[in-house]
């Protein structure tokens, strides 16, 4: 779901590399030693058990690990007080599965059809930075397909239950071009050819959603893209000379935990005060700080983006919170405006912080819901009179 801190991607300086490399060599053992405990110091799970305790504490950098902590939690999940899981979900047949990409990669991804209504359309979901598609997507997977639309998700390698190095992203072209492999063998199949498809993107998802677009320009019927990670806000930018060096230690240690983060962040995420105590339920979520390599490389994706706005073809369903202060909700009006698209629409939600169907007040969740869905209706009906200009 979500991005902590990043930085801009400056040329970097030699002499300062030489200057601070020993310390943070230092900081990337002292990571090393008490990686288990980052982010999870701060956040606790009332009431369950000293074995579940322990698998919550535990450190995730690894697939096995975050798939005993997810098998641990799952029934937990379902059950707590948030209203995506107050949703009936009857009539949704879901399925999960593993498999090994061509990069040798395993994956899991998970669908949710609908079993007694026509299928509308089908929806590939792209989940945010840090996050999976087996927690909170889950209460909104549902609602999407018991409104007649196939939903369809993947966890990102390095993320979720996929395989991977929790967090870690080498490359965000070959994160693109495996979540396109994913979504193509499920649009290529016979059942989904005569339907339109969808990309739905949240943060990072939205950054990706349209970075598929750019690789697909006439294969999908239109995107949703909520909060999209089209810029980071300039109040998580770090100083000038901290940037600069975390650049180029990033060549010689890109695993390490080591970009800055503003404690403000993680209270200005979740709007809802009694959802914000909920969010460690997310026991897959990625809590440590962000790893150098994968900052520089969503750096790097955002910079691009910013020079592609205007390429975008497909119809368009833009949301955002006007306090998003980890996305820069001015970059969802640029994209909005530059877009070479007619078909656009964009929603700014007053007050609304970064996380619109997890972390709002119930009747703003619902209220995006509501126009993702009513957005949908009208573009499904629309099968095949969409081309690219």
């Amino acid at each position: 779901m979500h991005v902590t801190l990043f930085f801009w991607n400056l040329s970097f300086t030699p002499s300062y590399y030489k200057l601070f490399l020993l310390f943070l060599l230092h900081i990337h053992y002292h990571n090393k030693r008490t990686t288990a405990m980052v982010g999870s110091k701060n956040q606790e799970i009332k009431y369950i058990s000293d074995e579940l305790q322990t698998i919550f504490l535990a450190n995730l950098d690894e697939a096995p690990a975050r798939r005993r902590a997810r098998e641990a939690f799952k029934d937990i999940q379902l059950a707590i007080d948030h209203c995506l899981f107050r949703l009936p979900s009857d009539g949704v047949k879901t399925k999960e599965v593993y498999e090994v990409n061509s990069r040798g990669i395993k994956i899991f991804s998970k669908s949710w059809l609908p079993e007694n209504s026509p299928l509308k359309a089908i929806i590939c979901y792209c989940h945010g930075y840090a996050d999976t598609c087996t927690f909170y997507f889950e209460g909104v997977a549902r609602k999407l397909a018991s409104s007649g639309y196939g939903v369809f998700a993947l966890d990102y390698p390095g993320f979720g239950l996929s395989d991977g190095l929790h967090g870690y992203i080498p490359s965000f072209e070959n994160l693109v071009n495996d979540v396109i492999e994913h979504f193509s063998k499920i649009k290529e199949q016979k059942k989904y050819q005569d339907v339109p498809s969808f990309l739905l993107g949240e943060s990072m998802g939205g950054a990706i959603a349209l970075n598929i677009h750019f690789k697909q320009p006439t294969e999908w019927n239109g995107a949703a893209l909520i909060a999209p990670l089209c810029k980071f806000a300039e109040d998580m930018i770090p100083h000038w000379l901290v940037k600069q060096i975390l650049i180029g230690v990033a060549k010689v240690l890109p695993k390490t935990k080591l970009v800055p983060q503003k404690e403000e962040v993680k209270d200005n995420i979740f709007r809802d005060l009694n959802k914000r105590k909920l969010a460690p339920y997310n026991v897959l979520l990625y809590k440590d700080k962000p790893r150098l390599g994968t900052a520089l490389e969503l750096l790097k994706a955002t910079q691009e983006l910013e020079q592609r706005l205007e390429e975008v073809s497909l119809p368009l369903l833009i949301m955002h919170g006007e306090a998003d202060i980890i996305t820069d909700p001015s970059a969802s009006k640029a994209l909005y405006e530059k877009a070479k698209v007619k078909d656009k629409k964009l929603c700014l939600y007053k007050d609304a912080f970064h996380t619109l169907l997890e972390g709002e007040p119930d009747e703003t969740i619902f209220h995006v819901l509501g126009d993702i869905i009513s957005w949908l209706d009208e573009h499904s009906s629309r099968k095949n009179t969409y081309q690219a200009p």
